[in-house]
């Protein structure tokens, strides 16, 4: 089959395209054809090795996919040749990755697609959407009528999680550019500031008084004093990204007001915590309460060029890609940038 993968872990440089074996079918796994796959800013930390994790080698990239199930293995009895499948926790711990024409998943890591879903919205939203579940529902336990701080709510995280909490009845302040702020009151925010002014926290506390029950910067860019500033007392703060850079915690300001840290990553989340998340997914999808912003579709030959894109932190929405594409097919949707 063909496939995306690097040789061991390393650069960009290391991503090669051509031919791999179709990868064995386990008792408890299910061989997809793929159809489409995203490419997320994780999978280039798990394939320079800065998020370290067990990988097979030569590792095949990639996180997410939506197919069809050619084969499923002897103990596995949800699928069956013919439905309509996706998944989002490939390519890392030890599972080979889901940038090629095949692959091999785990039954409890695989989902139905549900009917007369767009698969490409499907792929697009299945790891932001996730992440957001995690973070809200498994790690800060967020409750109807609480009010949330989310930062780069223009963001695919972002996007998503805004969209998850207004389903489960709570209010979103969202901090965006000026230019992205109509994105996020599109996807339920509440109120919208601009990420850059320089009194953002009393601007979130003019609008929250008592300050917000949850603050979760999605980007990773907002200063740490913002979040310890616009919580509330005995209210949470998520935490799943952030600058390489040093950065200094107001300790004594957060444990005194019985504030919570929480760190989070989706590469670490139980199949269980997955599979309810998926059934959300799948029911916002069914709604059409989920939206994504598809910039560019490829052909896998351009898995080293998505990366790039993702490494320079210049991608606002999402790169998909199709393993069945040859070069020469690609479709561009939108601008990268």
């Amino acid at each position: 089959m063909l496939a995306a993968y690097v040789p061991v872990p390393g650069p960009v440089e290391t991503i090669r395209v051509g031919e791999v074996p179709v990868p064995p079918l386990g008792a408890n796994e299910v061989l997809v054809t793929v159809e489409t796959v995203a490419a997320d800013p994780v999978d280039t930390l798990v394939r320079s090795g800065a998020y370290p994790t067990p990988v097979q080698q030569p590792l095949v990239l990639g996180r997410d996919l939506v197919g069809t199930v050619l084969e499923a293995g002897s103990a596995v009895t949800d699928f069956k040749p013919g439905d309509r499948v996706w998944s989002n926790s490939m390519g890392h711990d030890g599972r080979q990755g889901s940038f090629a024409q095949y692959a091999s998943v785990p039954a409890p890591r695989l989902y139905h697609l549900p009917a007369h879903v767009d698969p490409r919205l499907a792929v697009a939203v299945a790891h932001p959407a996730a992440t957001a579940y995690l973070a809200w529902f498994v790690r800060a336990r967020l409750r109807p009528g609480e009010t949330v701080l989310v930062g780069g709510g223009a963001g695919n995280v972002g996007t998503a999680a805004t969209q998850l909490a207004v389903r489960a009845g709570v209010r979103v302040l969202a901090t965006a550019r000026p230019e992205d702020q109509e994105r996020c009151r599109a996807a339920g925010a509440d109120v919208v500031l601009d990420y850059r002014d320089p009194h953002l926290a009393t601007a979130v506390l003019d609008h929250a008084p008592d300050g917000v029950d949850v603050v979760w910067d999605t980007s990773g860019r907002q200063d740490i004093e913002v979040s310890a500033t616009a919580v509330a007392d005995g209210g949470r703060i998520v935490v799943t990204a952030a600058p390489e850079r040093a950065t200094t915690v107001p300790l004594r300001r957060l444990y005194t007001r019985d504030v919570a840290v929480l760190g989070m990553v989706i590469s670490r989340a139980r199949s269980r915590d997955l599979a309810a998340a998926a059934a959300v997914i799948n029911q916002m999808l069914t709604e059409n309460r989920l939206t994504a912003r598809i910039l560019a579709e490829l052909p896998l030959e351009a898995a080293a060029h998505t990366h790039r894109l993702l490494e320079s932190d210049d991608v606002a929405g999402r790169l998909l890609l199709h393993p069945w594409n040859r070069e020469g097919e690609t479709v561009w949707t939108g601008q990268a940038s």
